[in-house]
């Protein structure tokens, strides 16, 4: 199955737009890009979903974060960076469904990634009044540690069932309603002993 998503990725990353204003060179000679159009999403089936990789560190307002306080949560992870223009579309709207799913077994989180000056993505969380906290990974190993799904396009979003498996993966921006679409899905799978 991860074959499939990194062969679907692909397709999406050749069919994306990315200029060189749009990338931004990694350390590891990679490059993140940020990718057109709104995919739909595929829920992966329970029985060919694998574990997330484990990851922690630094929220940008300064606490610490580590994947096991998603654990018992439907997990949304959003790759994002002020310097991506759908993302200035995607995250606000993913915001408002982060405050439509509080307290619903539900947890979002941003990764800026690739910003060495953090007053960038602090000012576009305040700008867009975003409600979930977003973890700072400016050299970019929290998108690294995805790679097999893979986090390097952005935006990317990647949904987590209540085990800690990755039940969903976004190349690009994502419809508000496809997102909820999947949400509630992988949501039911839980109330239904999935």
């Amino acid at each position: 199955m991860r074959r499939t998503l990194v062969a679907l990725s692909a397709v999406a990353l050749l069919a994306g737009c990315s200029t060189g204003k749009g990338a931004v060179d990694v350390n590891n000679g990679g490059e993140f890009r940020f990718v057109a159009g709104t995919p739909a999403g595929e829920v992966i089936p329970v029985d060919q979903r694998a574990s997330a990789p484990k990851f922690a560190g630094t929220l940008l307002d300064g606490d610490r974060f580590a994947s096991t306080q998603l654990e018992g949560k439907v997990g949304v992870l959003n790759f994002w960076g002020s310097w991506c223009p759908p993302c200035r579309v995607e995250t606000p709207q993913f915001s408002q469904v982060a405050t439509d799913l509080a307290g619903k077994g539900v947890r979002f989180l941003g990764i800026d990634v690739k910003e060495t000056d953090k007053q960038f993505p602090l000012a576009f969380l305040h700008r867009f009044a975003i409600s979930f906290p977003s973890l700072y990974d400016p050299r970019g190993e929290v998108a690294l540690a995805f790679r097999d799904y893979p986090a390097n396009a952005i935006p990317s979003t990647i949904v987590l069932d209540a085990r800690g498996r990755v039940a969903a993966v976004y190349t690009g921006e994502v419809a508000q309603d496809d997102l909820r679409r999947v949400i509630d899905r992988v949501l039911k799978e839980g109330s239904a002993g999935g």
